[in-house]
């Protein structure tokens, strides 16, 4: 398998793991499950490291023959994570402009009532509910939409290619 070949499978495989995980978090936002959403949301992230982790192992095996430099393996992981990122946040464009406009103010709305139910004073309430309108705001910018959906995988995804690239460089 080649460099090219390599960062693509995993990429891809990454990018459709994550994606079919967001998808299957929206029926839980719909239901107010937000705990649930957020675990799966969480692990989500989890599993593109893994994947990341194993993309950049196979890389140093079967292309490196068992060699590799770490900025080898951070191009690889970079190269992963950047697919996969670019189908998540493909998934979420397509999720928030065709298949459930409307999901910002659900999620708007399961903030604030996740702050009531766990006791939160007026004042806590009130910066959550303020929040959770800004989000809402930043949501519908097409522009800021693309940079929030961005950050919630991409820097996560850097940090476990800079990990996968340390602990598996060889010389």
């Amino acid at each position: 398998m080649t460099t090219k070949k390599t960062v693509l499978a995993y990429g891809l495989v990454s990018g459709a793991v994550t994606s079919a995980l967001m998808l299957a978090v929206v029926p839980l936002i719909e239901s107010r499950k937000l705990a649930t959403s957020d675990f799966i949301g969480y692990g989500s992230i989890v599993l593109m490291g893994l994947i990341i982790f194993f993309g950049v192992r196979s890389y140093r095996q079967n292309v490196g023959d068992g060699r590799m430099s770490f900025l080898q393996g951070f191009g690889v992981g970079a190269g992963i994570t950047l697919i996969s990122c670019a189908l998540y946040l493909a998934t979420f464009q397509l999720l928030f402009y065709e298949l459930r406009p409307g999901i910002e103010e659900t999620y708007a709305e399961c903030m604030i009532e996740r702050a009531r139910r766990s006791g939160a004073s007026d004042a806590e309430i009130l910066e959550t509910t303020k929040q959770a309108h800004r989000m809402v705001e930043l949501l519908r910018n097409p522009w800021s939409n693309i940079v929030l959906t961005l950050l919630e995988p991409l820097p996560m995804g850097l940090v476990l290619t800079t990990l996968s690239a340390a602990i598996l460089r060889k010389r």
